[in-house]
């Protein structure tokens, strides 16, 4: 693996790996998980910890944070239940019955998931975790250098997920979050009520970056 020092670009993303990300099964657009790839790359080769994706679905946003991870010589916890948010489940708008398990009438999205980092080449570096956000939150003790929360949109997630895990940024890292968006019509609420909103109001964070809904924000105490 290549090993980059502080100071350093970041490494190209593969146009391969970046074309795998944007083949899965994902809500992720492609300049918000470039600019992800890149944020990553920067955190992580500064601080040389590990990192954390809180949300996996079927592993596009995971493919970018997967490849940062490969290219700094870290890894990648990537924490789902695997059962699908909210807005997931049948009947809501974003519902896909191709990952429904037959057997139990659920949401099963670690199959999809696993052969989408199987096809990027990423099994090495990232590690899935399959569990719920605060069980495993609760029980976290390792400093990260990059945590990106994209779990679940309801309040009550969007909540717990900034609780459990914004105190595990290292000093120097960054917090990434999805779907923020300041005005109400752009889209839901709670990434931006719940989780933006309160690490900025926390005096421990500082927005660096902004791309599309995703924010960026270095954890400065």
């Amino acid at each position: 693996m290549p090993i980059m020092v502080p100071g350093m670009p970041a490494a190209p993303l593969s146009p391969a790996v970046r074309a795998r990300a944007m083949a899965a099964k994902g809500f992720m657009p492609g300049d918000e998980g470039d600019a992800l790839y890149e944020a990553a790359v920067e955190a992580a080769s500064d601080l040389r910890l590990p990192m954390v994706e809180i949300g996996s679905y079927c592993g596009r946003s995971t493919v970018w944070l997967g490849a940062a991870a490969l290219a700094t010589d870290t890894v990648l916890f990537a924490v789902d239940h695997h059962r699908g948010s909210e807005e997931n489940q049948a009947g809501w708008e974003h519902h896909d019955a191709t990952v429904v398990d037959d057997r139990t009438g659920l949401m099963d999205t670690l199959p999809t998931f696993r052969a989408t980092i199987l096809d990027a080449g990423l099994e090495d570096v990232v590690i899935a975790i399959v569990g719920r956000s605060p069980v495993v939150a609760r029980h976290w003790s390792t400093p990260l250098s990059f945590v990106f929360i994209d779990g679940g949109h309801g309040e009550e997630p969007a909540r717990l997920d900034y609780e459990g895990w914004s105190r595990h940024v290292a000093v120097g890292g960054t917090l990434a979050i999805h779907d923020v968006f300041r005005d109400p019509a752009g889209g839901g609420r709670p990434p931006f009520e719940q989780i933006y909103l309160p690490a900025l109001r926390s005096g421990q964070f500082t927005e660096i970056g902004a791309t599309g809904s995703l924010r960026l924000l270095r954890r400065t105490t």
